[in-house]
Order: structure tokens, then C-alpha cells, then sequence
């Protein structure tokens, strides 16, 4: 007998119902694919495989956070199952992300069990302080295909404060480098733009693509740390980050790799190496297009990034219901991705998850 989709407000954990009983727009039949009420194809999955994280990011959350038991983690056998259903189901990318990924001791098995999913394209995301030679080398011949690397500043006292870590910025960007020497390109790098701790970072930081040969990728603040800090004051716009490089080296505009693409890339005039690429979820928002799932480490599906309900796997994943039923809560969990965050809008709810705990 299959089990019912547990949904969680992710407002209020304890706040949960139960879909026993599908309701008349439940039971209609669904594609066996994953596309939502608003006509959006899924194609990109965010898998988490991990809360922990070895830095305490001030846009993310407090010293103090609390993670999850690891008994209440999906299981290297369950990720890697979960993946190859939502590959069955059309998904095209993957992006392992955490919390912090390389903190997971399982890894290189995730890696490999994922990469003999076929011909995907396998992503991971890190903040490279333990990231060396010998790990890219060794996760690029399990299948990896590229790294993605977290620096919100070059200036060490400056990214001693939001990263709360004893890390410094030159062992991240010699990470980077590690990745490039091990193939796992093109390697892209991630700022989040705070007001009052790092817009003076945002030169530097582009710098970086220049001698790199990297893309640069700012990301506006979001709500989703758990101080509840956010504040629209402390946000710098897409606006103001294009223009302050363009200041420093005049940028050409190269727009979205994909209708889908979450950046708005920019290349440098002078023909230097290296792009720029703007997140702007809040200021220029691209749900319209979006064709990202969510999965976080405890089994719950996020048809959203700011979704404030959750669906629940864990229960059909422990039971071992077959690949069908599984098939079927993705596909109803899918159905229900809201059109947009609306972070700008009035009444907005933050989630109740920080980015750490619902995976980047």
C-alpha cells in the first residue's frame, strides 16, 4: 500500500497534514514529468546531502544554530536513489549542495553513485576552505563535473566577519585554482552582497575574474538567515553591483546563458578573461522561468526556494515504497511550485529554514 505525502509549513516543523485523501485537482493524471500548474519543466535539482557547515555566514545563520541528528539525513543509498527517479522523470542537472557538501564523509560515494545516473551534468557547491589538489582530482575522476565556490571578499577581515570561520580568502581562491587544475570547469565563484559589510568588495572581488579566468557571480541578499535580519536597506541592488564594476572595467552585456538561467552574465570590453555574472532574485526576479527542485538533506522536497511548505519524503524513502510512489509525490509535490517569492511584495514570509538547512 503506498503511503501518504506528508506536508510540512516549514513556518511551524511541527505543523504537518497528511494528503491521505487527494483532493478532485490531485487525482486528475499527471505527465510523468515534472512541470508545475504554471507550465514549467523541471530540469535542474538542487540535492542537498547535508545541513552542517564549518562557517557561520552572517546571511545565513547564527553561531548558534543547532543542526539535524544524522539519523534524520537521507542516506547516501537514498540520495542517490531519489536522484535517479527525478532523472527518470527529466531532470538534466544536478547540483550537490549542503550546508557544506565536503563535510559530508560520504561524498566521493555520493559522487560516484550520482555519476552513474548517465549523461547529467554534475555540479557541486563549496566554500573550498577544505578543498584541495588531491579531493578535486579524486571527485573529478568519481564524475564531477564542476565546482561552484563561495568568496564574499578578498580582504581577510572582511571575510573573517560574514564567513565567522578562522578560513581565510587566499586558501579559497587557491581552491579554485585546485578545481581548475583538475578539469572541473568552468569554475564559477559566489559573493553575497550585504550593505554595511562587503559592497566595497565588490571590485576586488571582480578583480578576481580578470586573473582567474572565472565567472564572478554576485548574488543579492535574501531573506533567509536565521536572525531574521533581513531588511531591504541592507540590500545592494543588481543596479548598483553592475555599476560600480563597469566603473572600474567597462562591461558588455551577455545576457542569460538559458531562458532558465538564474545570472545575468556580462563580459569585460577590453576582452580580459573572467565574466560577471548578477543573481537578482529580489530586484529583477526570474521565476517565471524557473526549472529548479529543491531537495533538502532531511528528505523534503522545496518546489521553491522560499516555499514555506514542504513535502515530505522521508517516510516513502523508509518504507521502501517503489520507485512508482515516489515517482508520484514528486510529481504532486512538483505541480504545487508557487509562480514567484514575491519577496517585494507586501505579507511576504520568510521560511522558516535558513539557505544552510534548505540547500543553495
Amino acid at each position: 500500500m503506498a503511503l501518504p505525502l506528508t506536508i510540512l509549513d516549514s513556518r511551524s516543523p511541527h505543523r504537518r497534514t497528511t494528503a491521505a485523501t487527494p483532493t478532485t485537482e490531485a487525482r486528475q493524471p499527471r505527465p510523468r514529468r515534472l512541470i508545475d500548474s504554471h507550465g514549467r519543466t523541471i530540469r535542474d535539482l538542487r540535492l542537498s546531502i547535508t545541513d552542517r557547515c564549518n562557517f557561520r555566514c552572517v546571511y545565513c545563520m547564527d553561531p548558534g544554530v543547532r543542526f539535524m541528528p544524522r539519523d534524520a539525513l537521507l542516506t547516501p543509498d537514498q540520495i542517490v536513489r531519489l536522484a535517479r527517479i527525478c532523472v527518470g522523470l527529466g531532470v538534466e542537472k544536478i547540483r550537490i549542495t549542503g550546508g557544506e557538501p565536503t563535510l559530508h564523509p560520504d561524498l566521493d560515494a555520493i559522487i560516484r553513485g550520482l555519476r552513474g545516473l548517465g549523461d547529467i551534468d554534475l555540479a557541486l557547491t563549496t566554500n573550498g576552505a577544505r578543498l584541495t589538489d588531491a579531493d578535486a582530482a579524486r571527485w573529478k575522476q568519481a564524475g564531477l563535473d564542476r565546482i561552484t565556490i563561495s568568496i564574499d571578499a578578498t580582504d581577510p577581515e572582511k571575510f573573517a566577519a560574514i564567513t565567522r570561520s578562522a578560513a581565510t580568502p587566499d586558501q579559497v581562491i587557491e581552491a579554485a585554482r585546485a578545481a581548475q587544475r583538475a578539469g572541473l570547469g568552468p569554475v564559477k565563484l559566489n559573493a553575497v552582497v550585504v550593505r554595511g559589510r562587503n559592497e566595497n568588495q565588490i571590485v576586488p572581488l571582480a578583480r578576481l575574474a580578470r586573473e582567474l579566468g572565472v565567472e564572478m557571480r554576485y548574488i543579492e541578499f535574501m531573506p533567509l538567515d536565521s536572525s531574521r535580519a533581513w531588511d531591504r536597506g541592507l540590500l545592494v541592488p543588481a543596479d548598483e553591483i553592475v555599476a560600480r564594476i563597469d566603473a572600474s572595467w567597462p562591461l558588455r552585456d551577455a545576457g542569460r546563458a538559458d531562458r532558465s538561467a538564474t545570472a545575468l552574465r556580462y563580459e569585460f570590453a577590453d576582452g580580459a578573461p573572467g565574466r560577471i555574472g548578477v543573481i537578482a532574485p529580489v530586484t529583477r526576479p526570474f521565476c517565471g522561468a524557473c526549472s529548479r527542485l529543491r531537495v533538502t538533506a532531511d528528505g523534503k522536497v522545496r518546489p521553491c526556494l522560499f516555499s514555506v511548505v514542504e513535502h515530505d519524503l522521508m517516510p516513502l524513502m523508509r518504507a521502501g515504497s517503489d520507485d512508482r510512489v515516489v515517482e508520484d509525490a514528486l510529481i504532486e509535490a512538483t505541480w504545487a511550485k508557487q509562480a514567484g517569492h514575491a519577496i517585494a511584495a507586501p505579507g511576504f514570509v520568510q521560511p522558516g529554514r535558513t539557505m544552510s538547512a534548505i540547500g543553495g
